[in-house]
């Protein structure tokens, strides 16, 4: 089964973790830092910034693609996984600026909304699905009185 959505948001992933390691690169031969931040703060900021990408973007694929396997494709997916890119995309622009600032804002909390709704269908979805129908959740389906 191919899974366009998981696939479309892990190649835009990819290149945006391209696009943040760029960033280190620029500031580290500007720097002549070759190891660590050597107390640059802006490369601490910019290296700060991917090693959050990379402590949530895999979390966020993996729910996509077992979401999008056990429910297939549909467009709320799709918008879940364009509002994590964009979100990913603003965040490292508000860490370059040492105060708080909107960018930062923004890029963690669409982190952290669009992280812990896929969480919560997740949760669902074992027990509103029988034998790959979709079924409404009861205190039977739940195991009570069993």
């Amino acid at each position: 089964m191919i899974l366009p959505i998981t696939l479309t948001i892990a190649g835009a992933a990819a290149i945006l973790n391209i696009w943040l390691a760029i960033r280190i690169v620029t500031v580290r031969v500007k720097s002549k830092v070759l190891v660590g931040d050597g107390g640059n703060t802006l490369l601490s900021a910019r290296m700060r910034a991917q090693l959050n990408f990379i402590e949530y973007t895999p979390l966020v694929l993996i729910l996509m693609g077992l979401i999008e396997f056990a429910r297939g494709t549909n467009n709320w997916l799709w918008g879940a996984g364009i509002i994590y890119i964009i979100g990913r995309v603003l965040h490292p622009f508000g860490l370059d600026r040492q105060t708080a600032n909107p960018f930062r804002a923004v890029g963690i909390l669409t982190t952290w909304g669009v992280l812990l709704g896929l969480a919560i269908y997740a949760l669902t979805i074992p027990y509103t699905t029988k034998n790959g129908v979709i079924t409404t959740v009861t205190s039977d389906s739940l195991g009570a009185g069993h």
